[in-house]
């Protein structure tokens, strides 16, 4: 468990922007990236007949058509018990393996940090 105290301004205002997207659209999980500029993307889950995507792998998704060259940290708000490996992975692929993710319930307390590998 990660105390959400310990997190810094930016962090927490990626699980703040995340647990927002979640309510908002009424989907299963919210997520958040920022990238190496300091710009954030924020995603739901995708759920159409022809399209399904995590809420992380479309706010990474987000940042990549954006023009982000890196990313320094995301977070994913959901019920289930963390992100998939392949959530990781595309976290992976435009940040780095060091790059932490922030798990979060859905009320919005940080139940881990993960690095993306």
């Amino acid at each position: 468990m990660t105390d959400s105290n310990a997190l810094d301004a930016e962090d927490l205002k990626i699980v703040t922007l995340a647990r927002s997207a979640r309510a908002r659209n009424a989907v299963p999980e919210g997520a958040a990236v920022r990238d190496e500029t300091g710009r954030t993307y924020v995603a739901g889950t995708v759920g159409l007949a022809s399209l399904k995507l995590s809420a992380l792998r479309t706010a990474v998704a987000m940042a990549v058509a954006s023009g982000a060259e890196s990313l320094e940290a995301a977070a994913v708000v959901t019920a289930a018990e963390g992100p998939s490996a392949e959530d990781l992975a595309a976290v992976r692929d435009l940040g780095g393996a060091g790059t932490p993710v922030h798990v979060a319930g859905p009320d919005g307390v940080v139940r881990a940090t993960l690095p993306a590998v």
